[in-house]
């Protein structure tokens, strides 16, 4: 698996995991890569930095690091999303819209979506957000 730093025409910047780089490009070269901020599929590479990991640490002083201190606050975002949000899964653009509507009752929720759907919630008006992390998949 390689890890690609991605930046949209629009200047976001955000990282996604491939396969190897042949399915890198053949993922963008399909349309399948796209900003999950506005939803751009005009998306190239960015520079790179390579991960590199750091000295061990002194027997009784671990080492800081701001990348533990972000993986933290994204389990704790994850956390509290997941504990105060109904989860809808591949229905949260229909459902989003029927809230919206007030077809269904008023709630947090989160799940997943084509970027043309999110796409389409925002420009109707609907207030979303992508989150960082992809939703853990429900099952039996």
């Amino acid at each position: 698996m390689i890890r690609y730093s991605l930046k949209c025409d629009k200047a976001h910047e955000f990282d996604s995991w491939f396969q190897s780089a042949e399915a890198f490009s053949a993922v963008q070269k399909a349309g399948h890569v796209n900003c999950p901020v506005c939803g751009s599929g005009e998306v190239e590479k960015s520079l790179m930095a390579p991960s590199v990991r750091p000295a061990r640490a002194v027997a009784d002083k671990p080492l800081a690091s701001p990348q533990n201190d972000l993986e933290a606050a994204m389990a704790e975002m994850r956390r509290k999303v997941e504990e105060n949000s109904e989860y809808v899964g591949m229905n949260f653009a229909a459902e989003a819209r029927a809230i919206h509507e007030g077809a269904a009752p008023e709630r947090s929720i989160y799940g997943e979506t084509k970027p043309d759907e999110a796409r389409a919630l925002i420009e109707d008006g609907i207030p979303v957000a992508p989150l960082p992390f992809m939703p853990a998949r429900k099952t039996n």
